[in-house]
């Protein structure tokens, strides 16, 4: 049986704080850092005073109601932690991936302009430059990094490492990957609120070995959400680069994409833009370009808000066969696609350093809370 975040919360739901008749869920004591390694679950509960009379017992119904509504094979006893608001929980590493040289957020506006696809690639691109690359596949409602690695069936296994249970990454093409969908039933939809989610999330970043990377690539979801503020409250972000067709309907969105990344608040710099799905080319004619989506559309966007246009990345058939069959057109440098991926990479890697080079660190987005 699959063990999941609300298959435990909802388990919680049954367990109520003496003399209030309401459950330790409604009152907001299961705090929002579930984390499940196999059949281990572990979690803390909030409670409002350190001699609370009731903690012990209160504990020990929340076993007792995982291992009667959840799954009787869970091992629960001993890994639920007691944090009061008298004395916070101890603070987290600021830096969770010390070994990481670059963290790269893949955003687009609107969902439909190829976003995944050029993660993907672009990923592939890096590593055969001989970059160490990492990709994180963070649309926890619709991940396609699996199917596009042809990887449907690897499922991560849990490793030791200085004392701590981690997710090894898959491992293909010299990127290294993870993604909620090796996790899940592909068949099923992923329902779940936004803080399991971004929990989910969490636990696929503190809690993965990915070791030495030059460059760590997380594939956002469309638009602008929870997920969005998980990452940059998460991780010091190094820049975004956004991903846009020529249409203008798509501009419009990937314009509000970067306003949300360069606000004072998050404060990530854009490493530029790419234009997607830039022209047709069919395969037999190489040199013909059709413009089916208007032209340079991204590239005049970028012009006008002074950013760097990484790359114009053609629709070429085969970008949709190799992304099905598991086989990115990246691989093959030497294809028309492969090219603008490879030019793609060049750029890329080249704006990357002059951002290092010429702007201060990025910083974790701070929640204050009233």
């Amino acid at each position: 049986m699959a063990i999941y975040p609300k298959l435990i919360i909802d388990a919680l739901r049954n367990v109520r704080y003496p003399g209030t008749g309401k459950d330790i869920v409604e009152m907001g004591m299961v705090s929002d850092d579930i984390h499940i390694a196999g059949n281990k679950v572990s979690f803390s509960l909030l409670f409002e005073k350190a001699n609370d009379p009731f903690m012990k017992s209160v504990v020990k119904a929340a076993e007792t109601a995982i291992l009667t509504f959840a799954d009787p094979n869970i091992d629960i006893k001993g890994n639920i932690e007691v944090i009061t608001k008298q004395a916070a929980a101890p603070p987290k590493a600021d830096n969770p991936l010390p070994k990481v040289k670059n963290i790269i957020a893949v955003s687009s506006g609107k969902g439909g302009v190829g976003k995944s696809t050029v993660s993907v690639n672009l990923a592939v691109a890096l590593a055969n430059k001989g970059y160490k690359v990492g990709l994180l596949d963070a649309d926890i409602f619709g991940p396609s990094l699996p199917k596009m690695f042809g990887e449907e069936e690897a499922r991560p296994y849990l490793e030791e490492v200085d004392g701590r249970e981690l997710i090894i990454p898959v491992e293909k093409y010299g990127v290294k990957m993870l993604s909620i969908g090796f996790f899940v039933d592909p068949n099923n939809a992923v329902v779940w609120r936004g803080a399991m989610a971004s929990n989910a999330l969490k636990q696929l970043i503190n809690d993965a070995n990915w070791g030495e990377l030059d460059y760590f690539l997380i594939d956002l979801p469309p638009g602008t959400s929870d997920i969005h503020l998980t990452i940059v409250q998460t991780l010091a972000v190094t820049g975004a680069i956004v991903v846009s067709t020529p249409q203008q309907v798509a501009l419009a969105d990937a314009r509000k994409g970067i306003d949300m990344f360069t606000n004072e608040k998050v404060n990530v710099p854009i490493i530029g833009l790419v234009e997607n799905m830039a022209w047709f080319t069919p395969a037999e004619l190489p040199d013909n370009k059709y413009y089916i989506f208007g032209r340079d559309g991204a590239k005049q966007l970028a012009e006008q808000l002074n950013i760097p246009l990484l790359g114009q990345i053609p629709i070429v058939q085969s970008i949709c066969e190799g992304g099905d069959a598991g086989k990115p057109v990246a691989l093959n440098e030497d294809s028309i696609t492969g090219m603008a991926f490879a030019e793609l990479a060049f750029n890329f890697a080249k704006s990357v350093d002059e951002r290092n080079n010429n702007q201060a660190p990025t910083h974790k987005v701070e929640v204050h809370k009233r």
